[in-house]
């Protein structure tokens, strides 16, 4: 049935995974279809060919990283219209100065269940290079000509991360910022003095439908709670 499979969710948004990824790696790769233009936010791990697997209209597509960790750069490289913080620059162009963390999953115990080709081995496998094409900070807008989404610099993950939110549906696409899982602040470039701003900040953040880059979407309360219980436990 292939490597990936989509969950269409409502008006035009679907989530995609890799199931046979490793949990620790198996991030969503988001798809927002748009009257002129569709988003893509996110990437997966680069194992298997995306863009033709996504459910992409046809349409000229925005690709949009939330950071740049291995899991959701994968297969950037695969559109030629890339954006994401500069920050994080030198890791979407594969140079020095951010952890990746693609050598950490080259040499992860078991990266995946079942192979994404016959006798592929991770040895085969690459983080593709995918220098940004265009920058994004805080406040910049994407508009798809039907919605626009407004950026959010949302640190602690990773120094640039970013979370896109629509004001009009109540939609945030928010990265590794949080998310329905074990939240990890103990990374290499992670910063909990950010995570901890960044928490305060999602608790009063206005949204009905957060998708996050790691375990189930959630509802705006779930989303307060998590962030309510990274404070006390942080604070």
């Amino acid at each position: 049935m292939g490597w990936f499979r989509t969950q269409a969710l409502h008006g035009g948004v679907f989530v995609t995974h890799e199931p046979s990824v490793d949990p620790m790696f198996r991030a969503a790769m988001v798809t927002v279809l748009g009257r002129n233009r569709d988003l893509q936010f996110d990437f997966g791990c680069g194992l298997a060919a995306l863009r033709q697997s996504l459910p992409l209209s046809g349409k000229p597509v925005i690709a949009v990283a939330s950071h740049a960790h291995v899991d959701h750069i994968g297969g950037f490289h695969e559109f030629s219209d890339r954006w994401g913080h500069a920050i994080e620059a030198p890791g979407f162009a594969g140079q020095p100065g951010i952890e990746t963390f693609a050598e950490e999953f080259r040499t992860w115990p078991d990266p995946v269940a079942e192979r994404p080709a016959p006798g592929w081995t991770i040895s085969d496998w690459s983080l593709h290079p995918a220098p940004l094409t265009g920058t994004l900070g805080e406040g910049a807008e994407i508009d798809l000509g039907d919605r626009r989404f407004t950026v959010l610099h949302l640190p602690g993950h990773s120094p640039g991360g970013i979370g896109l939110l629509d004001t009009d549906s109540g939609l945030l696409l928010s990265g590794d910022a949080i998310y329905d899982d074990e939240i990890l602040d103990d990374l290499p470039g992670a910063s909990i003095p950010d995570y901890l701003r960044t928490m305060e900040r999602l608790r009063h953040l206005e949204c009905s439908l957060v998708i996050g880059g790691h375990g189930p979407w959630m509802t705006r309360s779930r989303m307060v709670e998590i962030a309510e219980n990274y404070l006390s436990a942080r604070c």
